[in-house]
């Protein structure tokens, strides 16, 4: 695997690093109701359920899980996959949502905001340091070529 295609795995990694982050900040208020209380809530309703109205989930944060790909003939570089974050979700008390159950409770994504900064800052860093390797890389090669000629 070229050093071209290693470091750019990288920048890959990071910038779908940037954008879990982000949306997970993004939506880290996006309540929703909860998934055991479907049905306690509405049962005083249960003839006019047809009619009642449906709230979406709560969002489901995500996580970027990145390893090294150094499986097969050509080793080098990264992958980096989402996947969701287990629990994706917490009990809040939130009485004044129309979705809250009869205790009050609502579904709140399971997002640590400090982690989330701390996975801005990584991606940062590895972007800057990717990208320096590709200008490293390329400057040796061009500075190569000139003294071959």
């Amino acid at each position: 695997m070229s050093i071209y295609s290693i470091a750019t795995s990288g920048l890959s990694a990071a910038s779908l690093r940037v954008n879990v982050a982000a949306s997970n900040i993004a939506n880290v208020r996006t309540t929703g109701p909860l998934p055991a209380s479907g049905g306690s809530g509405t049962s005083a309703a249960a003839g006019s359920s047809s009619i009642a109205p449906t709230f979406p989930a709560a969002y489901v944060p995500l996580r970027v899980d990145q390893v090294d790909q150094s499986g097969g003939t050509t080793p080098g570089g990264t992958i980096a996959t989402v996947s969701t974050v287990s629990p994706s979700y917490s009990a809040q008390s939130d009485p004044t949502a129309p979705f809250a159950n009869q205790d009050g409770l609502v579904a709140a994504p399971n997002v640590d905001l400090a982690s989330e900064f701390a996975e801005l800052a990584t991606a940062k860093y590895s972007f800057i340091a990717n990208a320096k390797v590709i200008q490293a890389y390329s400057e040796t090669e061009k500075s190569l070529l000139d003294i071959t000629t």
